[in-house]
């Protein structure tokens, strides 16, 4: 069996298995620019780095006198209220003060959810960390603009507007660091 009986075995076999010729060219790719999520499903993640700092603090004086006498009255039920006077004094000082910062610094895959009519996309995502027998539950949110996604699909996590950051925390230690329900009664008392 020489040259041609080989292609025309090949042929055959090629024709009966539905081999069909692929291009390695994308409909609506570009040699120039990279590719950017714009539907429903595509991946993007997100570099989440956020630090906040907040500081309230707040002084209160407040001082207050009140002196009372009686009038002279009569009888000996009137000299005994005119031999009392009244007076008080009160006087409170306060001072408060509050430091919180937090810092969270991860990576968080999301997907778009849904595309807005000016095309920016709503991202969400999530992740579960274990660490301890501690369950840290990592949520979020937000809107970006397609042209804000960096070429290695990437976008900061400054760039995404209405952002919900979330970490719920489950296991001992945020038993632990939770308060006790009659610390819970009170602070909601007082």
């Amino acid at each position: 069996m020489g040259r041609i009986g080989i292609m025309a075995v090949a042929m055959v076999f090629l024709a009966l298995t539905g081999a069909s010729g692929e291009s390695l060219w994308r409909e609506g790719a570009s040699l120039f620019s990279d590719a950017r999520p714009t539907a429903v499903g595509d991946i993007v993640t997100v570099v989440v780095s956020e630090r906040t700092s907040v500081k309230d603090e707040a002084k209160t004086d407040l001082t207050k006198t009140n002196s009372s006498n009686l009038e002279d009255g009569v009888g000996l039920l009137g000299k005994i209220l005119s031999a009392l006077g009244f007076r008080s004094d009160s006087s409170m000082k306060g001072e408060g003060s509050t430091e919180r910062k937090h810092t969270v610094s991860t990576r968080i895959t999301c997907l778009v959810t849904e595309v807005l009519p000016n095309g920016n996309l709503v991202l969400e995502g999530g992740r579960d960390l274990q660490v301890h027998g501690e369950t840290l539950h990592l949520l979020f949110r937000g809107v970006i603009r397609p042209r804000d996604v960096a070429h290695d699909n990437t976008v900061e996590s400054d760039m995404v507007a209405n952002a919900e950051i979330g970490i719920k925390g489950k296991g001992s230690l945020t038993r632990v660091q939770r308060p006790g329900l009659l610390t819970q009664l009170f602070q909601a008392i007082f």
